[in-house]
């Protein structure tokens, strides 16, 4: 394969995790069958995983590449179902290794919206395709790393920009933070001009017509924050902060989502001053989202552990009774909200950014990336609409905003929440 300027410092980088942010079109998932090539060929026989955002890309972009290169190209075996993948024939095995392996070797597909199905699998590299997308959660790149971790296996990651996640909070700052030079991650940045057979003209006329964060974005490869985010006045530099102990004495609040297997709480702290005045400050601390199904009762002792004494907590919608009622007989009190508004809610908690008052723990991945990926659906045009993106996902900032409703109103009006 002729590989271009981008492409060629993707393939030869060795760090563990390559990030590889590219625009449309520009070759960054054609490069991919190659690279987990080498891969298969440094670690030997075993099992190798290629994932992408959920099926339907999969389908279209992940699975093409590999059949066109594995099978029709080198001869090396076929797509099979069971389980789904590409599975290297004794006679592939034969032009890789010189000799039939013991173990088969596979490259098994998956898809990111559903984290369970990447588990129970152990695998010496990944292709990770368009992990850019929304649909690829935190909890998926999670997985991945533990199928890889005992062979401490290699990651590349080739996909565009679209939005802000924890693929810049996990990937991207700390390369940016060791000066580019990361021991462990290696990020490779180019545009879909450094494809040359990607007309100028098509590049040209994006840039005049689309908004400026969405060419950056899907042509240039470099993070913006899209339109429709709705928490965009939260600052990473400003609203986040090295972990450090918590003083027992800080009054201690907690938000909490309901739900079957995505009960989630989020635990804030209020700040004192050396005279024991609280300051007007709130850090997010700590965060619960087990993602199993688990009583209420199982719940409150997982949430109440590690805390010296229970949080005042708010959390639910109106409707959902019956879940506070089920802690409150766990010992675990819970606020119902003042206002079922979601849109208030997420006034009160915009407010707590803007105004610096609520700072986050960095260590907060899943808190973070919500609060990142939280947006408004787009129009044709990109403006934002009324109604929020993939709205039932979003645990950590529902917990988050079913508490800001408290701390502004107890802040503003000097109404006290009820202690039990």
């Amino acid at each position: 394969w002729n590989y271009h300027r981008g492409q060629q410092r993707a393939m030869n980088s060795r760090k563990r995790f390559v990030l590889v942010l590219a625009g449309t079109r520009s070759g960054k998932t054609s490069m991919s069958p190659d690279w987990l090539l080498r891969e298969i060929v440094r670690k030997g026989q075993g099992d190798y995983l290629v994932v992408a955002p959920n099926y339907p890309l999969l389908e279209k972009a992940a699975i093409p590449e590999i059949d066109y290169y594995y099978r029709q190209k080198l001869h090396l075996g076929s797509i099979k179902g069971k389980p789904f993948g590409f599975h290297i024939s004794p006679e592939g095995e034969k032009r890789l290794f010189g000799a039939p392996q013991e173990r088969p070797t596979r490259i098994l597909f998956g898809h990111a919206d559903n984290p369970e199905s990447l588990e129970a699998l152990r695998a010496k590299a990944a292709v990770l395709d368009e992990a850019g997308q929304k649909q690829f959660k935190l909890a998926s790149w999670e997985a991945i790393q533990r199928r890889l971790s005992i062979d401490l296996g290699r990651c590349l990651i080739p996909t565009t920009p679209y939005g802000i996640g924890w693929l810049k909070t996990k990937l991207y700052d700390p390369w940016m933070a060791h000066g580019r030079n990361h021991p462990d991650i290696d990020v490779i940045q180019f545009d879909s001009l450094m494809n040359p057979t990607f007309p100028t003209s098509e590049y040209e006329r994006a840039k005049r017509e689309l908004p400026a964060w969405k060419f950056r974005m899907f042509y240039q490869g470099l993070f913006d924050r899209p339109a429709g985010l709705i928490l965009d006045c939260f600052d990473p530099l400003k609203h986040t902060c090295p972990r450090f102990e918590i003083p027992k004495e800080w009054p201690r609040y907690m938000g909490l989502d309901f739900g079957g297997v995505n009960t989630a709480g989020i635990y804030v702290a209020e700040e004192k001053n050396h005279e024991g005045k609280v300051t007007g400050r709130y850090f997010a601390y700590r965060e619960y989202y087990p993602r199993s199904t688990k009583t209420a009762a199982e719940h409150a002792k997982e949430l109440l552990k590690g805390e010296p004494r229970i949080p005042t907590c708010a959390g639910g919608a109106k409707s959902e009774g019956q879940w506070r009622l089920e802690f409150g007989r766990s010992g675990f009190p819970v606020q119902p909200p003042i206002v079922s508004d979601i849109e208030v809610g997420i006034q009160r908690m915009y407010g707590l950014f803007a105004r610096d008052e609520l700072i986050v723990f960095n260590d907060l991945f899943g808190l973070i990336d919500d609060i990142q990926t939280y947006s408004r659906e787009v129009d044709e045009s990109g403006e934002p609409t009324e109604d929020i993106e993939d709205q039932h996902s979003y645990h950590h900032v529902d917990a988050l905003r079913y508490l800001a409703v408290y701390l502004d109103r107890r802040q503003l009006s000097g109404w006290k929440m009820e202690r039990y």
